[in-house]
C-alpha cells in the first residue's frame, strides 16, 4: 500500500512534540521571516544615542505573492526502514537528543525526496545548532525544490553561519534575480543576514559585488553602505548612502544611516539634518524617534520632551516613548509629570520595570516621600539598579536615624561584581559615619580593602576613615599608594596634604603636595581651601586669604566657611568672620566643624 509518508508525520509526531514538549520546531527562515538588523537606539536615558548605537534598518515589507499552486509530493512506500527512522527521529526528539532526531530526518530526506522532510530535518537542526546538519539538510531541501525561496534563504543562512561565504554567492545572486520586484527588499535583508559572519570585509567584499548589477536600486547602495559601516570604511558608507537618498530622496533607512554618520562628528549636525527630514517626511516614525533622541543628546530637553510628546499621540502605547516623556521631565525637575510617565510605561509592560522603579524612589525622595521611596526602592529585585535601590534605600534609613536596619538591608543585598560590592562598603562605612561609629567604619572599608587590595575607591575611604580614629601613618600609606596607582588623582594629593597642614605637620611637604593638587584641578574649591589653610598654617595670611575667599565663592561649604572665619579673625576682621559663621552654622546647623570653630572663638 502506498500512502503519503508526511500523513503518518502528522498524525504521529505532532501530537507526541506538544505532550513531551522537548523542542519546538522553529518557523522557517523564509525571505519574509529573517531576523532584523541592529535594533534602534535604546530608549533609556540619553547616552544610547551618544555612544553612537546602530540605527534600526527595517526591512522592507516583500509585495503580495501571487497564490502558488498546490504543491505535488512524492509518494513513498511505507517500508519497515522508513517507519523505523521516522519513528527514531521522533522518539529522540522527544527525549532531547535534537542531533540524532535531525540527523534521522535527513536521512529520510535524502530517501523520500520530500521537501517537507527536509524542511523539517533543516529546522530541527537549526533549532539544535548543529550547523553542519543544518546546512546539508537545506542543501537536499533545495535539490529536491530549486525554485524554493525559503529552501534558498535557509541554504543560504546555513552557509553564512558555517563560513562558507564563496558557496553562498552564486545562491544569493540567484535570489535576488529571481524576482525583481523582490530584489530591493533582498537587498535590505542582506545586513542582518551578514552580521554574525565573522569576516567583515569579506561580507563587505560580498556586498559590493551582488549590488554591482543594480546601480539603480537604492536599496544596493544602502546594503553596502551599511556594510561599510560594519567595516569603518566610513568614507565609502557615506558615498553609498547619499547615492540611496539621491535616488530615493524619502528612503528612511537610508535617512537613518545618514545621522548616525553625521552624529560620529557631531551630534549637532545629525540633529538638524533629521530635523530637516522629519520636516519633509513627517510620517517617518523612526525618524522622528532617532530625532528625538539626539535632541535629548544634545541636552536640548525641552524640546526633546515636546517631540516625545507629538509621537506620544500617535503611538500612545509605546512604553519607550512614555519612558523617554518621563526622564526627560525627570530632568526638567517636573516630577509630577515624570511619576505619571514612567508609571505610564510599567503598566506598558516596559521591558526593565525594576529601572523605572528606581527612577520613582529618586522621584519620591525629591517630594519627601520617605515611606513612598522606600516601598519603590524595596520592589527593585533585577537589573543594574538593585544594588544603587538597595544603597538609596539604607540611606533613607540611615537619614532617619535607623542605623541597624539600613546595614541589615545592605548586607542582605548581593552583589554581582567588584564595583557593586564596593558601592555596598561605601554606603555602609557612610552610615556608620553618620551614627559616629568611626572605628567600625573604618573597620568595614579595611575588611573590603583585603578582598580588593588596589581598588582606587576603597584605597582613598580606608585614608579618610583611619584619619577619623587618628592613623595618620595609615593615611599616608593609604595615600601614597592611591597616587602610585593613579598619579593624576587629584583629591589623593589633596588629601594628603590638608591633613598634614590641619595638624601643622611638614607644612612645607603637605604645601607641595596641594600645589601638585592644584595643577590637577585648578578650580576645584576644596583644593582652593587647603591651599588657603596651609598657608595660614604657614604665617602667609594674606595670600592664604584670598585662596579662601575664592574657594567660598565657587564652593559654600561650611568647613571651608569654618577655615576662611578663622583667618578673617586671626587678622581682625571678627565681625565679618562672626557673621560669615552664624549664617553658614544656619544653613548648615549640624556642622561639627562650624560648632567647633564657634566654640573655640565666640565662648
Amino acid at each position: 500500500m502506498r500512502i503519503q509518508l508526511f500523513v503518518i508525520a502528522l498524525t504521529l509526531s505532532l501530537p507526541a512534540c506538544a505532550q513531551h514538549g522537548k523542542y519546538r520546531i522553529l518557523p522557517p527562515a523564509s525571505a519574509d521571516r529573517v531576523s532584523p538588523g541592529p535594533r534602534f537606539p535604546d530608549a533609556t536615558i540619553l547616552a544610547q544615542v551618544e555612544g553612537g548605537d546602530d540605527v534600526e534598518v527595517r526591512p522592507a515589507q516583500p509585495p503580495a505573492k501571487a497564490p502558488e499552486k498546490t504543491p505535488r509530493y512524492p509518494n513513498n512506500v511505507l517500508t519497515r526502514d522508513l517507519l523505523y527512522k521516522f519513528l527514531l527521529a521522533e522518539i529522540a526528539g522527544q527525549r532531547g537528543n535534537v542531533r540524532l532526531a535531525a540527523r534521522a530526518y535527513l536521512e529520510l530526506a535524502q530517501t523520500t525526496k520530500d521537501p517537507r522532510v527536509a524542511k523539517r530535518a533543516t529546522e530541527i537542526a537549526m533549532f539544535g545548532r548543529h550547523s553542519d546538519i543544518a546546512a546539508e539538510s537545506a542543501s537536499v531541501w533545495l535539490d529536491i525544490e530549486p525554485d524554493s525561496q525559503p529552501a534558498k534563504q535557509t541554504l543560504i543562512a546555513t552557509l553564512l553561519g558555517n563560513n562558507k561565504i564563496a558557496d553562498a554567492k552564486p545562491l544569493l545572486q540567484r535570489l535576488l534575480a529571481a524576482d525583481p520586484a523582490r530584489t530591493g527588499s533582498l537587498f535590505l535583508q542582506l545586513p542582518p543576514l551578514l552580521s554574525r559572519y565573522p569576516d567583515r570585509p569579506a561580507a563587505f567584499k560580498l556586498v559590493q559585488e551582488l549590488a554591482k548589477p543594480y546601480p539603480q536600486l537604492p536599496e544596493s547602495h544602502f546594503a553596502v553602505a551599511q556594510a561599510a559601516f560594519g567595516i569603518e570604511d566610513f568614507a565609502v558608507s557615506e558615498t553609498e548612502t547619499a547615492e540611496a537618498l539621491r535616488l530615493k530622496p524619502d528612503f528612511e533607512q537610508a535617512a537613518l544611516l545618514q545621522a548616525q554618520l553625521l552624529q560620529r562628528g557631531s551630534v549637532a549636525r545629525a540633529t538638524e539634518y533629521l530635523k530637516g527630514y522629519v520636516t519633509r517626511n513627517p510620517s517617518a516614525r523612526d525618524a522622528r524617534l532617532y530625532y528625538a533622541r539626539l535632541l535629548a543628546a544634545g541636552r536640548q530637553t525641552v524640546e526633546a520632551r515636546k517631540e516625545f510628546q507629538s509621537l506620544e499621540k500617535e503611538i500612545p502605547n509605546n512604553p519607550e516613548v512614555a519612558v523617554m516623556i518621563g526622564l526627560l521631565s525627570l530632568q526638567m525637575q517636573d516630577y509630577e509629570a515624570a511619576e505619571s510617565k514612567l508609571k505610564r510605561a510599567i503598566d506598558l509592560n516596559y521591558r526593565e520595570p525594576d529601572t523605572l522603579r528606581f527612577y520613582l524612589g529618586q522621584i519620591a525622595e525629591e517630594r519627601k516621600r520617605d515611606d513612598e521611596a522606600l516601598a519603590y526602592y524595596g520592589q527593585v529585585n533585577a537589573g543594574d539598579q538593585v544594588v544603587p535601590a538597595a544603597v538609596r534605600y539604607a540611606m533613607i534609613q540611615s537619614r532617619n536615624r535607623k542605623f541597624d536596619e539600613a546595614r541589615a538591608h545592605l548586607r542582605k543585598t548581593n552583589s554581582q561584581n567588584d564595583q557593586q560590592r564596593t558601592l555596598l562598603i561605601q554606603a555602609e562605612a557612610q552610615i556608620l559615619r553618620e551614627a559616629k561609629q568611626y572605628r567600625e567604619a573604618f573597620e568595614v572599608i579595611e575588611a573590603g580593602l583585603s578582598e580588593q587590595p588596589d581598588n582606587p575607591d576603597l584605597m582613598y575611604d580606608s585614608a579618610m576613615a583611619a584619619e577619623k580614629v587618628d592613623k595618620i601613618d595609615v593615611l599616608e600609606t593609604r595615600l601614597k599608594r592611591l597616587i602610585e596607582l593613579k598619579p593624576d588623582n587629584a583629591q589623593a594629593y589633596n588629601a594628603l596634604g590638608y591633613t598634614l597642614a590641619d595638624r601643622n605637620l611638614r607644612l612645607a611637604e603637605a604645601r607641595q603636595y596641594i600645589e601638585k593638587a592644584l595643577t590637577l584641578a585648578p578650580e576645584d574649591g576644596f583644593i582652593l581651601d587647603s591651599m588657603g589653610w596651609v598657608l595660614y598654617r604657614q604665617g602667609n595670611l594674606d595670600q592664604g586669604l584670598d585662596f579662601l575667599r575664592r574657594a567660598f565663592a565657587s564652593r559654600p561649604d561650611p568647613e571651608i566657611a569654618a577655615h576662611l572665619g578663622e583667618v578673617l579673625w586671626a587678622k581682625g576682621q571678627r565681625k565679618e568672620a562672626e557673621d560669615l559663621w552664624r549664617q553658614s552654622l544656619k544653613d548648615h546647623p549640624d556642622n561639627d566643624d562650624l560648632k567647633a570653630v564657634i566654640r573655640k572663638f565666640l565662648k
